[in-house]
């Protein structure tokens, strides 16, 4: 059987869960000589693999390439991988142990892309500053619901808001737009105190997340968590406000207290891999405010007597539609997507004749 040291590895996050899957996978596929290690950073042609002790190159077998390809999936940092060595010292991922939580995005053709795995807690990092978009947060709970990843909204930045009074009215006016109950701290990422802010998710064996925009300040929170300068960090251009990618990869960094943390690129195009239910979970306002409509199949777009409409702010009520309509069309087959083309088309087609008959046309 395969042995490992489950105490040294709890360090990178292990949990008992994945340690008797790995032992079972292990087994089944004669692995013996398998050793247990975290992905903590991917890139073209390599990995970084981590023992708990040292941090080491490795390579994915080719045959585990296509097997998650084929399902749509690939490797991701965060991931529990069984490693072993060849004749000549270089060392393979010969598997992948099922992970209990997986983030996933899509790309505008709908092809899935995973961000990360294996973590507990998504810090959903967002400036008030320039970077202060509710919608895009939006987006960003869309794609941690559903997925057993517990989301902390963190407003980094605190530092540039003029006064304590502004500080609470901008707190209070997102959080009107937030889940209920939703975790929601404001921090100046370069302050130590942000340890502190976050003790309850930074215990030992747990592992944390950045996502966020470039220019958020994920990279400036993570040297802070980690007590030093390992990360890069950048200012943001003073003609939009937006940070200039100084993060290029996600990389799993071990903290001190035993917990480990993501850091992640920033995304300014995001969109998740949610379904409806995941939407409707993130907009839970108008899930509640539903059954007051007038009419029980309300749309919440421009019938008569909908209480969504009336108890809902404009912009989020638009992101919500966007986002249910990108859910939708993640789960058509192709025959679907054809004819709903088609469908556009058609009215397309019939809004310019009606328009060319409207201005006396042939």
């Amino acid at each position: 059987m395969m042995d490992f040291d489950f105490e040294r590895l709890r360090s990178m996050g292990l949990q008992s869960a994945i340690a008797n899957q790995a032992i079972a996978l292990a087994a089944a596929e004669g692995g013996d000589d398998w050793r247990l290690m975290r992905l903590t950073a991917l890139h073209r042609e390599t990995l970084r693999v981590h023992d708990g002790q040292a941090e080491h190159d490795a390579r994915a077998l080719p045959r585990l390439l296509r097997r998650l390809d084929d399902e749509e999936d690939a490797l991701a940092v965060g991931d529990w991988v069984l490693v072993a060595a060849d004749p000549h010292g270089q060392r393979w991922v010969q598997a992948r142990v099922p992970p209990l939580t997986h983030l996933v995005r899509r790309d505008a053709d709908g092809r899935r892309h995973p961000v990360v795995s294996n973590v507990d807690t998504a810090l959903l990092v967002m400036g008030l500053d320039a970077d202060f978009n509710p919608r895009r947060l939006e987006r960003f709970l869309a794609l941690v619901q559903g997925s057993g990843v517990e989301p902390v909204i963190v407003l980094s930045k605190a530092d540039t808001v003029a006064d304590a009074a502004t500080l609470y009215v901008r707190i209070q006016e997102l959080r009107a737009r937030m889940p209920a109950g939703a975790e929601m701290i404001a921090v100046d990422t370069r302050d130590a105190d942000c340890s502190a802010r976050l003790a309850p998710h930074l215990r030992e064996g747990r592992t944390l997340v950045l996502m966020g925009s470039s220019g958020a300040g994920k990279s400036t929170l993570t040297n802070t968590l980690l007590r030093e300068q390992r990360q890069d960090t950048g200012a943001v251009r003073d003609s939009d406000g937006r940070g200039q990618h100084t993060t290029t990869a996600r990389t799993l960094f071990r903290l001190a207290g035993g917990a480990c943390v993501i850091d992640t690129p920033g995304l300014r195009a995001l969109r998740p891999d949610a379904d409806e239910a995941d939407v409707a979970a993130t907009f839970g306002d108008i899930a509640r405010l539903a059954p007051a409509c007038r009419f029980r199949d309300c749309a919440h777009q421009d019938e008569p007597g909908c209480a969504v409409r009336a108890g809902v702010d404009d912009d989020r009520l638009r992101n919500y539609h966007k986002l249910l309509r990108e859910a939708r069309r993640d789960t058509m087959s192709a025959l679907e997507r054809q004819r709903q083309v088609a469908m556009w088309k058609a009215r397309g087609r019939a809004g310019r004749q009606r328009l060319k008959q409207k201005r006396g046309e042939a």
